[in-house]
């Protein structure tokens, strides 16, 4: 596989879809005045990782790459529906293309998992994942920026426009990939959604990565749902404040994503893992502090410390699952480790109004360091992934 081609798909897909996730809240604010409105894109666009087991049955029983371009270019015709939403009464549509939105994304995510892990090396996965996220944490350092201007000059259908053009754009690109994927398995051999399940339950070492990938996910939430309350409260900044902590906290993802494939080949995926869930829990207990460098140190330490817990979690599971069903288990992978966030920016949006950042934010630290130590010590996570897991993939 064309490594520098895949990452242009990302690169562009990935523009899109940033502008179109950071404008959808504030279209649906300026269309009906409603908060608790606008907050439910977040809900629409996430509520789909549920369906991770079952899109990824569906990534199992066709060819990864047709796939792809298939639902990107359905996206592309998707999208422009949006004009069309203009006044209040018309936000339902609005939420309905969220919903097919993210549905969209839990099935490219377990297709590209799935491409990869048949077509690349295993010890290529490390570096894959790693570029893939740095490209994606770049885009985001840019397209908010692109989307509020459009928004604020001409409202919220040209920005559904241009995620339309860059995903009809990453079809393209997907269609000029050059891949040899793996044998589809006949309709006899595919057997069920809950055998995507099955190598994560039964390796102690995908189980406990995939938990640690879900437990600071959840940590994460919470301390996402802080952020504010630290602005205002903490460091006496308006609410534009965040912005300035998110790019510090893109740039240092961006560094983690270089880095993370050279360290997979010299450290095994449980320990980049533990060392990235104690650096999260320190930046988060560090945040509790009210100085601006510090809040900017531990934005960066957070941005380097949760995505190798996601990159280590998602490339042992592309290592240790065999390809017959990697669809299924990255999709699975996938539900158990963000679905976590998502409940916890809920609770965590309750847990500000009643609990002092100063007090919640070290026991976040003190909880990511504990999951940490059980991590990096943990009898059964210190083990390795059989060889018979992988035995089949070339």
């Amino acid at each position: 596989m064309r490594l520098p081609l895949y990452l242009c798909a990302v690169l562009v897909s990935g523009f899109g879809t940033t502008a179109m996730w950071l404008v959808s809240g504030i279209w649906v604010k300026s269309l009906t005045g409603s908060d608790s409105l606008a907050a439910l894109t977040a809900f629409a666009l996430w509520a789909p990782a549920l369906l991770g087991p079952v899109l990824g049955g569906l990534v199992d029983r066709v060819p990864r790459r047709p796939l792809l371009v298939t639902v990107n270019l359905a996206m592309a015709a998707v999208l422009p529906l949006l004009l069309w939403v203009d006044r209040a009464d018309r936000v339902w549509l609005l939420f309905l293309v969220l919903f097919v939105y993210g549905t969209q994304g839990a099935l490219v995510e377990a297709a590209e998992a799935a491409l990869a892990a048949g077509a690349l090396d295993p010890e290529r996965l490390g570096s894959f994942n790693g570029l893939r996220l740095t490209v994606n944490e770049a885009v985001k350092l840019v397209a908010p920026l692109v989307a509020a201007g459009l928004f604020a000059r001409y409202g919220g259908g040209p920005v559904a426009l241009l995620d339309a053009a860059t995903f009809a754009l990453a079809a393209g690109v997907f269609a000029l990939l050059r891949v040899r994927e793996a044998r589809i398995p006949a309709a006899e051999e595919r057997g069920r959604v809950a055998d995507g399940v099955r190598p994560l339950r039964e390796s102690p070492v995908l189980r406990a990565l995939v938990g640690a990938g879900g437990f600071t996910m959840f940590l994460a939430g919470l301390n996402g749902a802080a952020i504010y309350t630290v602005v205002d409260r903490g460091l006496g900044h308006s609410p534009a404040y965040a912005g300035v902590l998110y790019a510090v906290q893109g740039a240092g993802s961006v560094a983690a994503g270089l880095v993370a494939g050279p360290l997979l080949r010299r450290v095994p995926e449980r320990v980049l893992a533990a060392a990235g869930l104690a650096l999260f829990a320190l930046g988060a207990a560090a945040r509790a502090l009210p100085y601006d460098g510090v809040a900017l140190a531990a934005s960066g330490v957070v941005g380097v410390g949760l995505p190798w817990v996601l990159i280590a979690a998602m490339t042992a599971v592309q290592r240790g699952v065999p390809p017959e069903v990697v669809g299924r288990a990255a999709g699975t992978a996938n539900t158990l480790v963000f679905v976590p966030n998502a409940v916890a920016l809920a609770v965590g949006a309750g847990l500000v109004a009643v609990v002092d950042v100063r007090v919640l934010l070290p026991v976040v630290g003190v909880a990511g360091l504990a999951g940490a130590a059980a991590l990096a010590f943990a009898p059964g996570a210190r083990g390795t992934l059989v060889p018979r897991e992988r035995a089949s993939v070339s």
